[in-house]
């Protein structure tokens, strides 16, 4: 039974209530009087408009009894303002606490109270995506994993190159053409990714497990310039892990001089754009065969020059040795023959002379004993038949004939006897 009072009020079909709900709701939280509202996005959707569930930011997930809000962006609002988000690297995801502004609304045919976003608090996202980085680091300084892939060995000619890009790119060109126009044969594996957008994390960290499985001498990751959001994949907490745990060396080219992200800061190596990280690598080879060729070449070619100019200069002081010698050599040989020709033509002389006087001697002695003087005196030589010397009575017998020789001639004759003087 229903009392008087209560059956002073009028009954409002469904329609006129939410339409009573609506002018009460419109009238404090309408489109003319917006509010802020914060809170943690539960779950997000987005298929042209953006539905986003909301709760308390204290409030623990298994509370069931938790308030949630269901706010939603229309797409004509959410245009500019996703691309506002995508300017500064943010995503919206689940975990985010985020202050949206806007009015409440109700959907009658459904019943629901929603929450319609025109503004969102991009200041304090960007805060929160700071918070969220910085503890990121700090966790990944607290497990050693910033200077883990910095301690890995990196070879000294790192010629068999792993490259994370995306082929056809601004940044794949610069990194690749340093390497391929340098004078040096590297080997480049290329493995094809994505380098921004949600889907490039997880294809990030495939891509370097599997290079690093290659067992190469470097694992390059390379991304031109392009906004935060465009460079937000590689502060993403799996490829920095990915990257602080491989066990191949890993170099970053990633962005403009001014950016840095987290897989920077684990990598082995960061260079500043891709171009400059193609330059490093050629570097490091350059380095090394400047050490271990060039350098030692160089030497090489030099003590060789120098010891040929060594070699040189002795040879030319010994040639000048050599002629200085020669010359004088052959001057001292000159006199000494000389001396030696006076000389010889003075003993000739003397030979000559003391020949000259022999001969007369021996001239005068020979004449002294010359047989025709003696046949000339008288004397004569008696030959046997066979024209031997008679020099005694044995040397003939009787009967024999002999010669006999005088100062004018000879004559024959005939032993009839032999006498023998007495002594």
């Amino acid at each position: 039974m229903v009392s008087d009072t209560l059956s002073d009020e009028p009954v409002l079909e469904v329609g006129e209530f939410y339409q009573l709900l609506t002018a009460h709701l419109e009238s404090s939280f309408g489109r003319r009087r917006p509010h802020w509202v914060r809170g943690e996005v539960a779950k997000v959707y987005e298929k042209g408009h953006v539905y986003v569930d909301l709760v308390d930011a204290g409030s623990a997930s298994s509370d069931t009894k938790r308030p949630v809000l269901n706010a939603h962006c229309w797409a004509t609002p959410w245009a500019p303002l996703k691309r506002r988000l995508a300017a500064e690297g943010i995503a919206l995801k689940a975990g985010m606490v985020v202050s949206f502004y806007g009015y409440v609304d109700v959907y009658a045919p459904q019943g629901k109270i929603g929450f319609s976003i025109t503004e969102i608090d991009v200041e304090g996202l960007l805060g929160d995506v700071a918070r969220r980085r910085q503890e990121l680091i700090a966790r990944l300084a607290g497990e050693g994993l910033l200077e883990l892939n910095k301690n890995t060995y990196l070879a000294p000619v790192p010629l068999r190159v792993g490259l994370v890009a995306s082929p056809g790119t601004e940044g794949y060109q610069d990194f690749t053409g340093q390497l391929l126009n340098s004078r040096f044969s590297f080997e480049i594996i290329l493995v094809k990714t994505l380098v921004q957008g949600e889907a490039a994390p997880p294809q990030i960290v495939s891509a370097v497990q599997a290079l690093d499985a290659e067992g190469l001498d470097v694992i390059c990751i390379v991304r031109g310039g392009g906004s935060k959001g465009d460079l937000a994949c590689f502060d993403d907490e799996r490829v920095a892990r990915a990257v602080a745990t491989s066990s191949t060396p890993i170099f970053t080219g990633i962005g403009h001089t001014g950016d840095e992200s987290v897989a920077d800061l684990v990598a082995h190596t960061r260079s500043i754009t891709p171009t400059k990280l193609g330059e490093e690598i050629v570097a490091l080879v350059e380095a090394w065969y400047e050490a271990n060729v060039q350098g030692p070449a160089r030497r090489l070619v030099e003590a060789t020059n120098d010891v040929l100019d060594e070699a040189t200069f002795y040879l030319g002081e010994r040639r000048r040795t050599m002629i200085f010698a020669v010359r004088d050599r052959l001057r001292a040989e000159e006199r000494h023959l000389a001396g030696t020709r006076e000389r010889l033509v003075i003993q000739g002389r003397h030979l000559v002379e003391s020949a000259t006087r022999m001969l007369a001697s021996n001239r005068q002695l020979l004449s002294a004993y010359d047989p025709r003087r003696r046949l000339a005196q008288g004397w004569s030589i008696v030959t046997d038949s066979k024209g031997v010397v008679v020099k005694s009575l044995g040397g003939v017998h009787v009967d024999d004939e002999v010669r006999v020789l005088v100062s004018d001639g000879s004559f024959t004759s005939k032993v009839t006897a032999t006498k023998e003087t007495s002594s």
